[in-house]
């Protein structure tokens, strides 16, 4: 059990907080180098056009001003993350308000922006699309040359037989619906710091998600080996998704090779909100066919999501969509077609859920719509058809265990599901209660396709304290706090005694970073590898001293004894000390490594992408003002199946995160673009959950102990927001008697609903 380990399992403060919390953290954004530049990037104020000139002769001049580049100072190669239609500037042509057109890098930021102004663009305006459905209309405009009807990508599977089932069905339900377009609204904007070292090497400080395979992506644009790049990752003020690659860091790179000097651009919040990487927005229409008991048959998927002007992650983002939650219950027959399309808007990428939240929003608003006409309770369908232990997916996904029924329980009976879903809304303000359940991968092995692993180093020092170098991203979320306790705890070593590098591509293993929850997975087991290799070195110089066999030691809080005679017993510095007075002066330096036994999808889409699933079930309680249209939630049950809660602090923590962002998401969040151009691109106009927006929450953990967790965990990153918009939206139903089938859900949304009782 939990309760029987020293460091896990305790509610551990973030070992962090402090500096964070006295303002004492040092973030990219304050770094500054002796004789560093300033940066700024001059954006395109058109959708679409054609550069017909560039003159940056007035702004070269400018006293302060010491590089200004164009795509002509650019190696000029086409690159990108996923597919390689990105420049570093734009060449020829613009393909969304916002995009990169020139940069320059002067003593102060007065300086630069002076200088900005200063350079003439010609532009010859080009028709332009921002719908992506209009987008794949055939004599759309074309938005890169070569991509026939704007179709980036296409996704198509088919499992079982989907129409013979079809028929078979008792009850068949089908509805459209559309999440939107949203900020990842993180406190520390996207920016980087670049010089040239004396090698002629790039170095990169970077408030980045993906330390390791920012090089993978940046080599290729930059027209440099990946060892002439390294990357060096502060504390980061957040991400959700978004700090991926950014065309900001190799302009950053290109000014400081130019200048000769450090160069930092920071963006302003509004070049974030028009320049960077939000939600892909989705279209989705689904059709389900049920037994009489509501046992599922066939399911029918056809998505259409909006890529942007270039593409960041949208293909791996959309086939997530089209097929994870197709492991959330027992599908068998299936059909889905997705469709991810150009616009000239800015381009999306990640956002916490990664596709996974924007079709858990439509599937389980559907399961609701399922439920009524089957009249059965919402929650008893899906413990009819929930994913148990053991599962083999129609896509190849195992799943070794499942607490998905134990969380539909566990949450219904917390909220007095039955009691509150049985009360009549009654009066102007009426209440409303919806569930919904959501699973995820902790790990993804086609993400990244050379592998899916992590590694981890130890070195313990003659003083007996311990650092752990990683590769991979705490950007808030508590991960190096967790990698301290799983080092601490498989040392038998006091967590206070624990040291956790800054991730700097020369030192730390290669690692990938942040997504797919697969943090405390993946780059946990890297831990706990390294931390075994460790333990082994430290006890063989232990046995030395005690006198003992090395199968005979134990250890507990920075202590190694014989476990038959506790009180025979060194401490971890003695030991190190010995290894390292009898191994030449050198310290224990381990390396552990875990690689998963999971699968690329091979071409027909078949494979198991990760080691574990967590899963989940979320209660929403609103009101509803049927006269203004207002909606609050008033508490929020969240319950999760984490493997095993190695923190219990971060976890609640994380959840309540999610789950906040996931009500914005569902009541307020979206932003308005009109013609291409973000409206409401800052904090005055896009509004985010206050603390007085959000609910009471509460919070209950299902410990599955997966076998392959490292300790027995699960990831709860993303899990956290996947459901909540579709619980909140099926509350609002439950509260009305009319869905809402579009996010946001507005007061005008809600008031159009309660006039016709029409849906949208």
């Amino acid at each position: 059990m939990v309760n029987d380990f020293k460091v896990l399992g305790k509610a551990t403060p973030l070992i962090d907080g402090a500096l964070k919390a006295t303002g004492q953290a040092r973030y990219t954004a304050d770094l500054h180098l002796p004789g560093m530049l300033y940066g700024k990037i001059l954006r395109s104020p058109y959708p679409h056009a054609r550069i017909l000139n560039i003159d940056v002769s007035r702004a070269k001049k400018l006293v302060g001003v010491k590089a200004v580049i164009t795509h002509a100072d650019t190696p000029g190669v086409k690159f990108g993350p996923v597919i390689d239609d990105w420049y570093i500037l734009a060449k020829d042509k613009v393909r969304f308000i916002g995009e990169e057109v020139a940069a320059v890098a002067a003593v102060d930021e007065d300086t630069a922006i002076e200088a900005l102004d200063l350079i003439k663009v010609e532009y010859e305006p080009l028709p332009a699309v921002f719908d992506p459905e209009e987008a794949l209309e055939p004599g759309a405009p074309i938005i890169n040359e070569g991509c026939e009807n704007n179709l980036a990508f296409k996704w198509e599977v088919d499992r079982g037989d989907f129409e013979a089932a079809l028929r078979e069905a008792d009850v068949v339900v089908e509805d459209t619906f559309s999440t939107s377009q949203v900020y990842q609204a993180y406190l520390e904007p996207m920016c980087g710091v670049a010089y040239v070292d004396d090698n002629g090497r790039y170095v990169l400080f970077a408030s980045t998600q993906v330390p390791s395979k920012l090089r993978f992506t940046y080599s290729k644009g930059l027209g440099v080996s990946m060892q002439d790049i390294r990357v060096i990752k502060p504390m980061m003020g957040g991400g959700f998704g978004a700090k991926f690659e950014t065309a900001l860091h190799p302009i950053a790179m290109l000014l400081a090779r130019k200048s000769g000097r450090p160069v930092k651009i920071v963006n302003e919040r509004d070049e974030d909100f028009m320049a960077g990487n939000p939600r892909v927005p989705m279209k989705i229409f689904l059709r389900i066919g049920f037994k009489k008991d509501g046992t599922i048959l066939a399911k029918e998927a056809k998505v259409i999501a909006g890529n942007g002007g270039r593409t960041v992650y949208g293909p791996p983002i959309l086939s997530t969509a089209c097929y994870r939650t197709d492991q959330l219950y027992r599908f068998t027959n299936i059909k889905t077609r997705g469709y991810l399309a150009y616009t000239n808007t800015v381009p999306t990428g990640c956002f916490r859920g990664f596709g996974n939240a924007q079709m858990t929003f439509a599937l389980e608003s559907l399961l609701d719509e399922a439920a009524e006409e089957l009249g059965m309770d919402p929650a008893d369908l899906r413990l009819r058809n929930a994913v148990q232990d053991g599962h083999l997916s129609p896509h190849g996904w195992y799943i070794p265990t499942s607490g998905l029924s134990e969380c539909i329980r566990r949450a219904t009976q917390m909220s007095g599901w039955k009691d509150k879903r049985a009360s009549a809304a009654q009066g102007p303000v009426r209440r409303g209660i919806g569930l919904a359940c959501c699973n995820h991968v902790s790990g993804n092995r086609p993400f990244f396709r050379p592998f899916d692993g992590a590694s981890a180093i130890i070195r313990i020092g003659e003083d007996g304290k311990i650092l752990l170098i990683h590769g991979e991203c705490d950007m808030g979320q508590g991960q190096d706090t967790v990698f301290a306790m799983l080092a601490a705890e498989t040392l038998g070593a006091k967590l206070e005694d624990v040291r956790v590098s800054v991730v700097d591509t020369d030192i730390s293993p290669f690692g990938l970073g942040s997504f797919a929850t697969r943090g405390t997975t993946i780059g946990g087991h890297g831990v706990v590898a390294a931390a075994k290799a460790a333990r082994a070195k430290l006890f063989e110089a232990a046995a030395e001293l005690l006198q003992a066999e090395v199968q005979e030691l134990d250890a507990c809080s920075g202590t190694i004894f014989v476990a038959s005679n506790p009180d025979k017993a060194i401490s971890i510095a003695e030991a190190a000390r010995h290894y390292m007075f009898t191994h030449g002066g050198g310290p224990i330096v381990t390396q552990g490594t875990y690689v998963p036994d999971t699968q690329i999808p091979d071409e027909n889409k078949y494979g198991n992408p990760s080691p574990v699933y967590p899963f989940g079930c979320q209660v929403a309680e609103v009101e509803v003002d049927t006269e203004t249209g207002l909606v609050r939630v008033v508490e929020l049950w969240a319950v999760h199946d984490v493997g095993r809660a190695l923190n219990p602090m971060a976890l609640e923590g994380q959840i309540h995160g999610g789950a906040a962002m996931g009500i914005g998401w569902a009541l307020t969040e979206n932003m308005v673009t009109v013609q291409g151009k973000v409206e409401n691109a800052g904090f005055m106009d896009y509004r985010i959950p206050g603390s007085r927006d959000l609910p009471r929450f509460h919070v209950g953990f299902v410990e599955t102990n997966d076998p392959k967790g490292p300790y027995g965990a699960k990831g709860i990153g993303e899990p956290a927001l996947n459901p909540t918009a579709a619980a909140v939206a099926n509350a609002i139903c439950n509260a009305i008697g009319a869905r809402i089938t579009s996010l946001p859900i507005t007061p005008e949304k809600v008031l159009a609903a309660l006039r016709g009782k029409r849906k949208d």
